[in-house]
């Protein structure tokens, strides 16, 4: 007779084991989230807020910290303050993002600045980053504080570049990486290496709880940006083709671009940099995208960083988290299947 146990947790997938195993920290930075985002005065913030939080996110980005937290052996209580931080962050630059590409489903959902308008997605967005703020000042470490408030940084330049950048048929892979490594990768990596440095872990597993979570995040992003022209909009939350019709040169477009001859540079001009769309272009971007192996080139971009973020971990004892992250990589890339 077949063990039923070991079949299920066989099927299922790395971040639900994850958050069978940091279930009692998950529930503790649930109590804390509800808490801070509670406001006295103004009943909008929680409204909104909950609409987004409450949606059914897998919660990854403060689960890498708290898994991090629990290979390092930390015992104190502020992995848990740390992983709300970066919910709210990761909260807050998904209220600013859908203002400013105009989206209307997240998650499976209409967007908040739908249900509600962009005044109070902007700002509930600010006021999520203020108390993300309040949160790792309570933890007293400065270099928390100061690896945290980069990662902040490095998101809001990473989302301007890739205003200025994903219209311009210039922008290459170069470029693509920089935008990705600070949109997307900059909070994978903080979430991660916090987790190493409230621990006050040795450098070297500092060192590569970053480099995994910079890693994973990349191939996180590519995996999205190709899952936009092959994905179904069940499982992914948003609808096919989004990033064309949103005008933004991602990975498999600017690999597409690369290849393109005069005619193919003329439609990715007239739809990507002057805005000018009709019936059936997305059917032709499609095309092209699969004449030139674009899609599946990036597919092998996604792989080749999923496989940096396993080898980052190297360094890493043995650890039950260990293996999940090592499978949580490999789950990136088998999206895209």
């Amino acid at each position: 007779m077949a063990n039923t146990t070991t079949d299920t947790k066989a099927q299922q997938k790395p971040h639900d084991r994850m958050a069978t195993f940091l279930a009692d920290d998950l529930d503790a930075v649930n109590t804390l989230i509800r808490t801070r985002m509670a406001s006295e005065h103004a009943p909008r913030i929680p409204e909104v807020t909950a609409h987004l939080v409450e949606a059914g996110g897998k919660r990854l980005r403060p689960m890498l910290t708290l898994a991090a937290a629990h290979m390092c052996g930390y015992d104190g209580p502020y992995h848990i303050h740390l992983a709300a931080t970066v919910e709210f962050i990761h909260t807050a630059t998904l209220l600013h993002d859908d203002v400013v590409d105009e989206s209307a489903q997240r998650r499976g959902r209409p967007t908040a600045n739908l249900l509600w308008d962009n005044q109070s997605s902007v700002l509930v967005g600010d006021y999520l980053f203020s108390r993300s703020f309040q949160l790792m000042v309570e933890t007293g470490s400065m270099r928390v504080l100061d690896i945290l408030a980069n990662a902040s940084a490095t998101i809001a330049e990473g989302e301007v570049l890739q205003l200025t950048a994903a219209q311009d048929l210039k922008t290459d892979e170069a470029v693509y990486l920089q935008i990705v490594r600070g949109k997307t990768a900059a909070l994978f990596s903080a979430a991660t290496e916090v987790g190493g440095v409230i621990s006050s872990a040795d450098e070297s597993i500092v060192k590569a709880l970053y480099d995994y979570g910079d890693a994973l995040g990349i191939a996180f992003q590519i995996v999205d940006d190709l899952l936009d022209y092959q994905g179904q909009s069940s499982a992914t939350g948003k609808n096919v083709g989004d990033d064309f019709r949103e005008r933004k040169l991602t990975l498999p477009v600017i690999k597409a671009v690369a290849k393109a001859d005069a005619e193919e540079h003329a439609f990715w001009k007239r739809t990507i940099e002057q805005g000018k769309q009709e019936e059936g272009d997305l059917e032709t971007a499609l095309s092209l995208l699969n004449k030139h192996s674009a899609m599946a080139d990036t597919r092998d971009e996604a792989i080749k960083w999923a496989a940096k973020s396993t080898e980052a971990l190297a360094p890493l004892p043995d650890h039950p988290v260990k293996q999940m992250l090592i499978d949580l990589a490999d789950y990136v890339v088998e999206r895209i299947n």
